[in-house]
């Protein structure tokens, strides 16, 4: 609830950033979607765990129990780095900083690790089927807007090279909160399970997901970690 309020409300400047007319098609559609996502969460809300709230007071709640690398990525890169792209949205590091960001770590990384595990673990258990029918069709969303950002991202950098410097240098600095946050709550040992899986096969299907993006944006993630 809390990244989708955040995704949701911190994008209009990459909208303003395009750089073609269907590109600004293309955003205008996936803004509409990230605002669809936010009402689906508090529907859920509303209608199966907690009494009817303002979207505001739900988000306010499930602030209480988010962690610091939630905080360090939603609360301070997105919000600073969407900043800086709708005070230079002509400025091509500052709209492949936000993409990087957005695109690569949130939707990508996060998004998809966690509907692949959450989702797995309740059609498992056959648990709450209109959540995963919905979160479903989140999913489906989200995978047509990691599509922009790889196709960005790509040709970006294979028409300006050094702005593959600016995709290395943006995932270094984010790079330890994505890890951090990707570990099970409660802070037990490695080997410890969650949602049925254990922390290293969460991390090891983010890492082979990004390993896949970033081969085709053409910046191979050796050459971020070396």
């Amino acid at each position: 609830m809390v990244a989708e309020e955040r995704i949701t409300t911190k994008f209009s400047g990459l909208v303003g950033a395009y750089g073609t007319e269907e590109e600004a098609t293309f955003l205008s559609t996936q803004q509409v979607d990230e605002a669809r996502h936010m009402q689906f969460y508090a529907r859920f809300r509303d209608e199966v765990i907690a009494e009817p709230r303002t979207i505001a007071a739900h988000v306010e709640l499930a602030r209480e129990q988010v962690s610091e690398s939630f905080r360090e990525l939603f609360d301070g890169a997105l919000v600073e780095l969407h900043d800086e792209l709708v005070a230079n949205p002509g400025d091509p590091a500052s709209k492949v900083r936000f993409v990087t960001l957005y695109h690569l770590v949130l939707e990508s990384t996060l998004g998809l690790t966690t509907f692949r595990f959450v989702t797995g673990y309740l059609e498992d258990h056959e648990l709450l089927p209109g959540f995963v029918d919905g979160y479903s069709k989140i999913h489906h969303d989200e995978t047509r807007h990691i599509g922009y950002g790889v196709w960005f991202l790509r040709e970006t950098v294979r028409e300006h090279p050094e702005q593959g410097d600016t995709v290395r240098e943006t995932l270094r600095e984010l790079l330890p909160a994505v890890a951090e946050s990707l570990k099970p709550p409660g802070g037990g040992d490695d080997s410890g399970e969650v949602l049925g899986v254990t922390e290293d096969e969460i991390r090891q299907f983010a890492l082979d997901g990004m390993t896949r993006r970033l081969e085709i944006i053409g910046v191979p993630l050796e050459t971020v970690l070396g």
